[in-house]
């Protein structure tokens, strides 16, 4: 799932992946395999630590996998028994090393390394007691709060698991962790279920992850989802289960089945893949129109677009080219977003031409790439161009891990849909509805978060959210 223009997309933060190495395998080599298959959750950095007998070292670096992690920086981490591993998306263009996961830290009883999915709602009160105890921070992360709240619970408490158990209680927020003790491997997923975190298996080696494609790009199988609040410890022993803080309302991020997942991935017993083809079946329902062909924006509006198709009778077709190989586009020598758009997209002209086309996407941030699509298929011959979201519009900002942080930055919260159809120049504009949106995913053992749709948010968000001085400079 490569965006075409990475700055008008919603972006999720961050993927995590853990392994606990019973057999013989190479722990390095398939941390750095697995941060491929969950590339698309972050592509500003990555990283893998790993640990052998207790001592533990990290790389990490700027950029997707093979940039942030070259064969010659991969090499200098030794055989070990266990890793972390990590790909960041930051919520503020801020570039800071320190920020980088996964974090490697050390505190009174050994090492610790620490990587997260998320975001917390109390960062800056923890933060602030944290600094009144003496706490020195290197970065503005939320896993650096994380972990002083790990290490000092630890005081407190006879075993690490307490620490961390005790840690959850005084966290709030969205947050799937994978972190690496001296002798153990511990998921944690928050109360309320944020954001998905997953158990498998490759062979006899236990894994904990974001998303179960990773299983299947390592040709490993999916064990269960790590429920919302539940703490799983992976051990000499095996797995443990800890659900001292499950229980409560559960709030998975209904964005997740939109377009931060893989369509092959499988989140708490809903396949991605599925819900996005729903989308498609709903959105023609509640926004029919007579056209010619449907196609989609590649490649987050694919499986929508084809619902559309299947409800609607009209013809599924290619209408956009993506170029593959180039990467990401440099600006340095022309800054133009329109002409970094044109070497990422083409129209199919040959079938475009003359004919009334449904677009399919599957959300509107600020507007600008909608709107630059829609002039480049009219620019191929499209007779009309009828723009269709399969999610509803964007008018709150998030605070549970989505750089949706800012209703400035949100088209729909400033201006009604027909004043946005308006702007992009589409001739007609739809999007799913709220309740639509919640049919998708019906099987899913999980309620669900829609506030960056309705306004609905499921935790006490912090006051001036945007005028706090440390969240201002938070990256994830």
């Amino acid at each position: 799932m490569t965006d075409i223009f990475n700055e008008d997309r919603p972006h999720d933060e961050c993927g995590v992946f853990g392994i606990f190495g019973n057999k013989d395998i190479d722990i390095v080599d398939e941390t750095y395999l697995a941060l491929y298959a969950l590339q698309h959750r972050g592509t500003v950095g990555a990283g893998i630590a790993v640990n052998d007998n207790g001592n533990m070292n990290v790389i990490k670096g700027y950029g997707v996998i093979p940039e942030a992690l070259p064969e010659k920086d991969l090499s200098r981490l030794k055989a070990a028994k266990i890793a972390v591993g990590h790909v960041r998306h930051s919520t503020k263009t801020v570039n800071d090393r320190a920020n980088l996961q996964p974090l490697l830290m050390r505190y009174i009883y050994g090492q610790l390394a620490l990587g997260i999915n998320g975001a917390l709602a109390n960062y800056s009160e923890l933060r602030e007691q944290l600094h009144r105890g003496g706490a020195i921070f290197q970065s503005n992360s939320d896993i650096e709060v994380i972990a002083y709240m790990i290490a000092k619970a630890r005081l407190e408490t006879a075993t690490f698991e307490e620490a961390v158990l005790k840690a959850m209680t005084e966290i709030r927020g969205a947050y799937s962790i994978v972190m690496m003790a001296p002798s153990r491997l511990i998921g944690v997923r928050d109360p309320h279920g944020f954001r998905p975190l997953c158990v498998g298996k490759l062979g006899e080696n236990y894994i904990i992850t974001s998303e179960s494609c990773v299983f299947d790009s390592l040709g490993g199988e999916f064990v269960r989802d790590v429920e919302p609040g539940e703490m799983v410890v992976i051990d000499d022993e095996g797995p443990h289960s800890y659900k001292a803080n499950c229980g409560g309302e559960t709030n998975l991020c209904l964005f997740e089945f939109v377009y931060f997942a893989r369509p092959d991935s499988v989140l708490d017993g809903m396949c991605v893949n599925i819900a996005r083809q729903r989308a498609g079946i709903k959105l023609a329902k509640e926004h029919p129109v007579e056209a010619d062909m449907v196609c989609a924006v590649p490649d987050c509006g694919v499986d929508a677009a084809i619902g559309y198709s299947i409800e609607s009778g009209i013809q599924y077709g290619v209408g956009l080219i993506k170029n593959r190989f180039i990467g990401r586009a440099h600006t340095s020598r022309k800054k133009n977003a329109e002409h970094i758009f044109r070497i990422k997209l083409n129209a199919m002209k040959s079938n475009v031409e003359g004919k009334r086309i449904v677009l399919i996407d599957d959300s509107i941030v600020k507007g600008d790439t909608s709107k630059h699509i829609v002039e480049l298929l009219k620019k191929a011959g499209a007779k009309e161009v009828h723009l269709r979201i399969s999610s509803p519009p964007f008018k709150f900002p998030c605070y549970f891990g989505t750089d949706m942080d800012d209703t400035k930055n949100l088209i729909a919260s400033k201006k009604s849909v027909e004043e946005m159809r308006e702007e992009i120049g589409a001739d007609s504009l739809g999007f799913l509805s709220i309740d639509g949106l919640h049919e998708i995913a019906k099987e899913c053992r999980t309620g669900f978060c829609d506030a960056c749709f309705s306004g609905n948010y499921p935790l006490t968000v912090p006051k001036n959210h945007h005028e706090d001085k440390y969240l201002k400079k938070i990256e994830i």
